[in-house]
């Protein structure tokens, strides 16, 4: 939502202000421009990007425009999960959450929080870790150890579209004065010609620059921020789950595991103590 907003804000600001100058609109409709212009940018990100990274950066074009993000309500579900699976293994032992964690997707402890059964990634670093958990006896240090470089993994691979996109963004200047210099070359040829076909036409290739340049820093390079925000969201929530199991692997009881947790969490979507107290005692 807040991207739209921001492509409307842009485009307005912009044109609103051409308008105040007395420009001329349509001069700044020149399709050769935007062909040659976007026509190379993918060229050369085909270029740069094996077919893996193409299809990631593709499907990853959409979250930009996705609202919402990481809430205190999801931490708060998957502090309450954690508190839960924790109490569980307290009482009953490892072995008593196997069934769990060998098909969450079906398992009543899991199913009752949405937000996390709906992250895929998130229940596999859960599973995953647990998993190991019963079948080996690691140290806590081992574990964090383990779980560092699985998270290390999955950032590189999150941040890819980002770093994709922002390569494309710095591109777009460059390509907007290739556009430029082939209208002032197609300028050239006019040069017989009276001053108002040679003024539109000079006024034709500095499109090109203006586009690529917009397109830079008004656009393409914002979308790979959104992007590199909503990579650290994920990590940042990997962060709460890694820190809680280090804490309870480490002896700690379920709720100051938990609490080690929501002590990962920064900013506004931090829980207070209180809130997260209320969860626990609401949970399933």
């Amino acid at each position: 939502m807040f991207a739209i907003v921001g492509i409307v804000v842009v485009l307005g600001s912009i044109i609103s202000g051409y308008l105040l100058e007395h420009g001329n609109l349509s001069v700044l409709f020149q399709p050769a421009e935007v062909v040659i212009i976007f026509g190379a940018a993918i060229g050369s990100f085909l270029i740069s990007s094996p077919g893996p990274v193409a299809k990631l950066v593709a499907g990853n074009i959409g979250k930009v425009f996705s609202g919402g993000g990481t809430t205190k309500a999801h931490y708060l579900e998957i502090l309450a999960l954690l508190s839960l699976i924790f109490s569980k293994i307290r009482k009953e032992g490892l072995i008593s959450i196997e069934s769990d964690i060998e098909n969450p997707v079906a398992s009543p402890m899991f199913s009752k929080f949405k937000s996390v059964v709906s992250n895929r990634h998130a229940v596999d670093f859960i599973c995953d870790n647990l998993k190991v958990m019963i079948t080996t006896n690691l140290s806590p240090h081992e574990l964090d150890g383990i779980m560092e470089i699985d998270m290390d993994a999955q950032h590189s691979e999150e941040i890819l579209p980002s770093q994709s996109i922002n390569k494309i963004g710095d591109a777009l200047p460059g390509l907007g004065i290739v556009a430029a210099v082939l209208g002032v070359v197609i300028t050239m040829g006019k040069i017989d010609q009276p001053p108002a076909v040679l003024g539109h036409s000079i006024g034709a290739a500095l499109v090109g620059t203006f586009l690529g340049v917009l397109m830079c820093y008004g656009f393409v390079g914002p979308m790979a921020t959104n992007l590199e925000h909503k990579a650290r969201e994920k990590e940042i929530y990997a962060m709460v789950i890694r820190t809680a199991l280090v804490a309870f692997v480490g002896g700690a009881a379920p709720q100051m595991a938990v609490e080690s947790g929501r002590r990962a969490i920064p900013g506004k979507a931090r829980p207070s103590f209180a809130e997260l107290e209320v969860a626990l005692r609401k949970k399933p």
